[in-house]
Order: C-alpha cells, then sequence, then structure tokens
C-alpha cells in the first residue's frame, strides 16, 4: 500500500478515489475523519486527508492519474453562459470556481 495524494478535505480525497476507481485501481482514503479537529490539531501533511492504492503494482498509473487530477483539465465552454468543470459539473458564467470540486475556472 502506498500514499499518492495529500488532500486538501474529505472531499477532494474521495474525488480522487473515485477517479482512481473509475481505471480500477483499487484505493483508500485515511485521515479524513481527523479533519474534523482542525484547529485543535496541527495542519501537517499527517493530519490531512490521504488517498492510499492498495495495489504496489499500481503506484505508477495511479501517479499519472493524480497528476492529471492536480493539473486538470480546462474547462469547457456548454451553451448558455456556463462552464464545465474537469470534474464534469455545470458552472453559471459568473462563477470562477466550481460548486461541486471547488477547482478554480482556468479559462
Amino acid at each position: 500500500m502506498k500514499k499518492v495524494y495529500i488532500a486538501k478535505n474529505p472531499a477532494d480525497a474521495h474525488l480522487l478515489k473515485g477517479l482512481l476507481e473509475g481505471e480500477n485501481i483499487e484505493a483508500e482514503v485515511r485521515g479524513e475523519f481527523l479533519f474534523g479537529v482542525r484547529g485543535e490539531v496541527p495542519i501537517t501533511p499527517e493530519t490531512c486527508p490521504s488517498v492510499w492504492v492498495m495495489d504496489d503494482t499500481e503506484y505508477a498509473k495511479a501517479m499519472e492519474l493524480v497528476s492529471i487530477f492536480r493539473e486538470g483539465e480546462p474547462p469547457t465552454p456548454v451553451e448558455g453562459g456556463v462552464w464545465r468543470c474537469r470534474c464534469g459539473e455545470e458552472n453559471e458564467s459568473q462563477f470562477s470556481e466550481c460548486w461541486s470540486c471547488g477547482k478554480a475556472r482556468l479559462v
């Protein structure tokens, strides 16, 4: 088992876990319950939620997906003045961040 990602929050970790599992890479989120005690424990990589791959042989493939996840793809325009985030969610044009995943609009 190897750690592939340190997340900003549990939702971020579970989004990546879903991406990995969509590629048939078994993954696990750890440390998500420590997120609720922020302010009482120091915020360090050890206390942030993290994503782990269960099979070490899948590590390289998982890291490629993590890289894509971190960089993201530019949002694609959609009819009616809305834009589509790389997570697939449609957002109205006045918003600069995705309401679903929190990633910034790149265009």
